[in-house]
């Protein structure tokens, strides 16, 4: 089985990190690649930040002056090439920024916790890592949420099983 490492950065101080969320994040990794048949060794970076951070990356790299969840930094070129890490020969994907701010507030407003909102986010991303954009066409758009809700659903955390029952957060 490739080797992945998965660096989990926290670079905002509004929101304290939950237990477990980096060890979800990087299941959230391995998931996606041995779905996708991902077989070489890889290195994915995955930071946390604030809502003002994401939404300024948001108009520098995507011309958005908007708050949003996640954004994606593919290193794989448009024709397959990929970078390498000179030192561990593993393919360097990309980067990873989430919102911690906007997981909290989408996981409350969607009613699921926060573990399921960080993982589809970080099954997302590295989904778009991967070369896949639901922003292409209709049919796109379904055969990547298919391919999310398959993987969480692997992972034990798919949208059915991860509800919130009112009266139950304790």
């Amino acid at each position: 089985m490739a080797k992945l490492k998965v660096y989990v950065k926290n670079n905002q101080a509004e929101i304290k990190i939950p237990v477990g969320i980096r060890l979800l994040i990087r299941r959230c990794c391995q998931a996606v690649l041995t779905t996708e048949k991902f077989d070489k060794d890889a290195e994915v970076s995955v930071s946390f930040v604030s809502n003002n951070e994401i939404k300024n990356l948001n108009k520098i790299y995507r011309n958005k002056d908007s708050v949003t969840d996640v954004l994606s930094f593919p290193l794989t070129g448009n024709d397959g090439s990929v970078e390498i890490n000179p030192e561990t020969g593993a393919v360097l994907l990309g980067d990873v920024v989430i919102s911690l701010e906007t997981a909290v507030k989408q996981a409350k407003n969607y009613g699921h916790s926060l573990e399921r909102e960080i993982g589809f986010l970080t099954v997302h991303s590295m989904l778009h890592l991967l070369g896949y954009d639901h922003e292409t066409s209709p049919l796109d758009q379904q055969i990547m949420h298919e391919k999310e809700e398959s993987v969480l659903e692997k992972l034990g955390i798919s949208r059915d099983a991860t509800f919130i029952v009112n009266g139950d957060n304790a």
